[in-house]
């Protein structure tokens, strides 16, 4: 009586068990919501290709689920159309469970908005296999060399600091240390989303990282999430400058700077901020090592001014350019 009227509440037609079996996919992964930003996040690793494009999901605002083993992919979207409609996350899975012929060999994790955790894990679950629910996340892992590692990760994972992204892959790597998966390492992928939801839902994704098929697929989701913080400083300054907040910018387009100083476009947008606001000398230090790294860079610059990225003025692109290899 209970999941029937789950299911007509949020409009679904059909149970877990209705839906195709799925792909297996043994790993480890958690699900968790950050107290002090509210954001909420999975992150997973498997040896099996492309984890992340079937395992995690999350919506700002509602929760995040990690289905796993013997896979049910429509745990996720089920999980979470439930706790949109306002089901917590132990209700959702529970229902969902109950819902499911399967159950036995189903691993999921799921958080809700509000920080309340929960997880499954089936008694047919290859071992080691099991589960730590804690204070707002919940860890879980199948296939396991041994039977410490979802401990491992909890433990890693409230004692990281940092944002909620990296407190994720702490647990990940805490995962591996403790023996990992027992085939190995494949793939990984990492999703974290903010505290509420705009109505634009791929303006709420902070990162969607995935990594399909790697050697060492957390040390690449570590890189991957590095650049991408770099990135968000830079896209948060473009907004800033669109807006006419050149200060701002400046110092969004610094940071990202910062944290990736080996890549270019790092370098060339402050330089260009630096130059359009009169801060021609500071610039040309950073166009001379963008410049050094690939000439192209200066023929972009010469095509800005065209659509108003740049001052219309020749005598300054002159002076600029003048640091390039070519001296023009």
């Amino acid at each position: 009586m209970f999941l029937p009227l789950f299911f007509a509440f949020c409009g679904f037609t059909a149970a877990p068990s209705d839906f195709p079996p799925i792909r297996p996919a043994h790993t480890f992964s958690i699900v968790a919501r950050d107290k002090t930003t509210g954001e909420i996040g999975v992150a997973v690793q498997s040896h099996w290709f492309s984890v992340g494009s079937l395992v995690p999901w999350a919506e700002a605002g509602v929760g995040a689920v990690a289905t796993q083993s013997f896979v049910e992919a429509s745990y996720g979207p089920l999980g979470l159309d439930l706790m949109r409609a306002g089901k917590t996350a132990p209700e959702a899975l529970a229902g969902l469970i109950r819902a499911d012929a399967d159950e036995a060999v189903r691993q999921v994790g799921m958080v809700d908005a509000a920080g309340r955790a929960a997880a499954h894990t089936g008694r047919k679950c290859i071992a080691a296999a099991g589960q730590y629910v804690g204070d707002g996340f919940t860890c879980q892992a199948n296939m396991m060399l041994k039977p410490t590692v979802w401990k491992a990760m909890a433990d890693a994972f409230q004692a990281a600091e940092g944002e909620l992204s990296d407190r994720l892959v702490a647990a990940l790597e805490a995962a591996q240390r403790e023996g990992g998966d027992i085939r190995g390492r494949q793939s990984a992928g990492l999703i974290v989303v903010k505290a509420k939801a705009s109505g634009a839902p791929w303006k709420d994704r902070i990162y969607d990282l995935r990594v399909e098929d790697h050697p060492d697929p957390i040390g690449e989701i570590k890189r991957l999430l590095r650049t991408a913080k770099a990135y968000n400083h830079m896209n948060e300054g473009d907004a800033l400058l669109t807006a006419g907040r050149p200060a701002e910018a400046m110092k969004e387009y610094s940071l990202g700077m910062e944290i990736y100083p080996d890549n270019p476009e790092m370098i060339f947008w402050p330089a260009v901020t630096m130059a359009s606001t009169g801060k021609v000398e500071d610039s040309l230090p950073l166009f001379r090592r963008v410049f050094a790294a690939d000439p192209n860079w200066m023929e972009l610059l010469r095509r800005l001014p065209a659509v108003g990225q740049f001052p219309d003025d020749q005598a300054l692109l002159k002076r600029i350019l003048a640091v390039g290899p070519s001296g023009r």
